[in-house]
């Protein structure tokens, strides 16, 4: 079967060289049961590429299953894809297969696959390597034979470095790989996918398809989007519903673009995955607090030296310098060593007649680790150890939270 003519079967619009060769990939691999791995953003159209080599494959005409691994639970993935047996868990009433033995002879299709815990990660490469599986509270192997095509948005190959995913499963799942081109990458495509998903529009409320002004096309080419070719769609409805207007122009085309996403940073950087954005943000939102924090301070100290200096008489009436400072220093304190004071980590001023002394202090650590780890202690101890509310306190997720407290050895 030629290029068109899938693309035709699977309504699939571009000419892009990237999406050829993706396509020519997938067709290429289908008579194989070789492991396939689709990489690419959300929204790219990563399951048509599952199904186009399952229906081009020997297992054709055997079942086909899509699962988002994403959105099991952790504590249910295993009993899902692996079935269990009556009993082995709270809620466990009757025995269950699971989609390894329900799509035996077929295709399963695990969509982002890098949210599988690592215990179910070892489950799965044994099924990959062997074809044997264990149900959930169960003892017996069990066999099936099942091909799995794999997909992701994340770049897994940076996650085995982190230890999030299992390397020897990231080869075998990796034979052969298939990246997916994002919308930004083949703009010459947007405005083909535009007019059809307008046409279909226009098919379904009843009226006359809306059509795109040469400023209008190249505002939309140059658009990055982030949400790829599930948002051009979502766009293009939103415009066929909501448009008085038929012929589009940029100005009125401007209005249903979010603004904020033509400033849109790239996830790739230097040729290397970079950190997710959130997960940048997160982590670029702590620094700014403690930066923030840190220059307020150093600002207060430099306006009550500088008044000081001015007027040394007026040290007498600053606790911080005042000679029983509730206790902490002691009244006789020319008895006593300035290095003794300097310990406290602040600047000390010894009064002696009507001269002041200045010894300089030991500066207070700058280091932006401990000043997160104190602003993170804080936080547990502000919401009573409860680490929803304390990441939230601090403008990060709770897994970002979870990874700092073992990076520090933070007790909770």
């Amino acid at each position: 079967m030629d290029l068109q003519a899938i693309k035709n079967r699977f309504g699939i619009i571009g000419n892009s060289p990237g999406l050829n060769h993706a396509l020519n990939v997938a067709t290429q691999v289908a008579n194989t049961d070789l492991s396939v791995l689709i990489n690419g953003e959300s929204g790219v159209g990563k399951e048509v590429f599952s199904q186009i080599i399952h229906a081009l494959s020997a297992r054709k005409h055997n079942p086909f299953i899509a699962v988002n691994c994403g959105a099991i639970p952790e504590g249910t993935i295993d009993s899902e894809l692996f079935g269990h047996e009556k009993g082995s868990f709270t809620g466990a009433l009757d025995s269950r297969k699971g989609y390894f033995e329900t799509v035996n002879g077929g295709t399963i299709f695990l969509d982002e696959i890098g949210e599988l815990p690592l215990g179910t990660q070892a489950r799965l490469l044994r099924v990959l390597e062997t074809g044997e599986y264990i149900r959930v509270g169960s003892s017996k192997v069990q066999k099936t034979d099942v091909r799995v095509i794999a997909a992701t948005n994340k770049e897994l190959l940076e996650s085995t470095q982190t230890g999030k995913f299992r390397e020897d499963l990231y080869y075998r799942l990796n034979t052969v790989p298939i990246r997916v081109p994002s919308l930004r990458d083949r703009k010459e495509d947007v405005p083909l996918l535009f007019r059809k998903f307008a046409a279909d529009f226009s098919d379904r409320y009843k009226g006359l398809p809306i059509q795109l002004e040469d400023d209008a096309k190249t505002l939309l080419m140059n658009y990055p989007w982030p949400g790829n070719v599930r948002e051009l769609k979502n766009i293009a409805e939103q415009i066929s519903v909501l448009s008085k207007e038929k012929n589009i122009t940029a100005k009125e085309l401007q209005q249903f673009l979010p603004e904020n996403n033509f400033n849109r940073l790239p996830v790739l950087v230097g040729g290397k995955a970079a950190l997710s954005q959130q997960e940048f943000a997160n982590e670029r939102e702590i620094l700014y607090k403690l930066f923030f924090d840190m220059k307020k301070d150093v600002n207060e100290l430099k306006k009550m030296f500088f008044e000081i200096l001015q007027n040394p008489g007026i040290a007498q009436n600053i606790p911080m310098y005042n000679n029983n400072l509730d206790g902490m220093i002691p009244e006789h304190k020319s008895s006593i060593p300035a290095n003794n004071y300097q310990q406290q980590g602040a600047p000390v001023f010894i009064n002696q007649g009507d001269d002041i002394h200045h010894h300089e202090a030991i500066e207070e650590s700058l280091s932006i680790m401990d000043k997160e780890k104190e602003l993170i202690i804080k936080a547990l101890k502000k919401h009573k150890g409860k680490r929803k509310d304390a990441s939230s306190d601090l403008g990060i997720s709770e897994r970002t939270l979870y990874r700092k407290l073992k990076e520090y050895d933070i007790e909770e």
